[in-house]
């Protein structure tokens, strides 16, 4: 019948069901269910340290196909977590799911993660940090503002594309706008043409090269890649930190319909809270470059906050 359920994807059903019923026994709290239907879930995970206390978001999605044949899709949200320090974690991470292949993986990640804080805040042992690092001076003041979860829904049978060695990806040109600066915060958006996952990920290795950007205290991105054969997007997003931000900034490249582009956002917080101000300048910033970059058509443009763009437009013959 067309509505049953494969025999071998029903087996990773069972074996999702147990290993979320055990994770929620192990982690009471910190475990939480985000979408039970869609097999989306995330945990807090911490060094249980009081002093040089880190913590991070571990959020997680189950494919159909998980664990026999497919990895989890996840994603760390830790703004004190960037550059080389989440390429090292995100591999080791790789690495047991590769020696742990078809088996439930989850409890063994979670373990990796808490030992990965763990060293970290030994290594900062002569740096003085402050508590709950991971959490930004903006959402200890937005209680109310959570993670838009949903985002974790998209793409999740090609998230394994970003698993694929990128060394020998091509890296697309890098532009980088106009800074807006307010209360000592300043915004700076950078943009590149992507037409796979892959390139997505050298983009960033390249971006976190330059050691300002590297520091930055967030660096949101998102892109949509459109798959012609399918006539379907590839899109998806990341916080890094700053919570809700890389949703915020997802649908604001549906909203103007770019396609085969990413555009990342980097934040340098200047100790002032700006409150939802913060989001207005990450979502200026990149209108403004994919104005200057020719994304935005010029019938869209006469009514855009911003630069308009520096490309000639070609006009229109009655």
């Amino acid at each position: 019948m067309a509505d049953t359920i494969p025999p071998e994807n029903e087996e990773d059903l069972q074996a999702q069901i147990e290993e979320v019923e055990a994770l929620s026994s192990i982690y009471g709290d910190e475990w939480c269910v985000i979408d039970e239907a869609s097999r989306i879930f995330c945990i807090k995970i911490s060094n249980d340290m009081d002093e040089r206390k880190l913590t991070a978001c571990l959020q997680i999605i189950l494919p159909p196909d998980y664990p026999s044949a497919a990895p989890p899709i996840y994603q760390i949200n830790a703004a004190w977590l960037r550059g080389p320090e989440r390429t090292e974690l995100a591999n080791s991470l790789e690495d047991l799911y590769v020696e742990h292949a078809g088996e439930s993986i989850l409890y063994l990640w979670v373990e990796r993660i808490r030992e990965f804080l763990v060293e970290k805040s030994q290594s900062l042992e002569t740096v003085n940090q402050p508590e709950n690092v991971n959490m930004t001076a903006e959402e200890a003041d937005d209680d109310d503002d959570v993670p838009d979860f949903r985002m974790l829904k998209l793409n999740t049978e090609n998230a394994h594309l970003f698993m694929q060695d990128s060394d020998d990806e091509e890296l697309p040109p890098i532009k980088h706008g106009n800074a807006i600066t307010d209360r000592r915060s300043t915004f700076q958006p950078h943009l590149a043409p992507v037409l796979a996952p892959r390139q997505v990920k050298t983009v960033l290795e390249k971006l976190y090269e330059n050691k300002k950007i590297a520091s930055a205290t967030h660096n949101i991105y998102a892109y949509r890649i459109y798959c012609e054969d399918k006539n379907s997007f590839l899109q998806d997003c990341e916080d890094d930190g700053e919570t809700a931000a890389g949703g915020r900034l997802l649908h604001l490249l549906q909203i103007l319909d770019v396609r085969n582009v990413m555009v990342v956002v980097s934040r340098w917080y200047g100790g002032i809270l700006l409150g939802p101000d913060r989001f207005k300048h990450i979502n200026n910033c990149a209108r403004n470059i994919l104005v200057d970059e020719g994304y935005i058509p010029c019938t869209d443009e006469a009514n855009k906050p911003g630069p308009k763009s520096k490309k000639p437009k070609s006009k229109k013959t009655k």
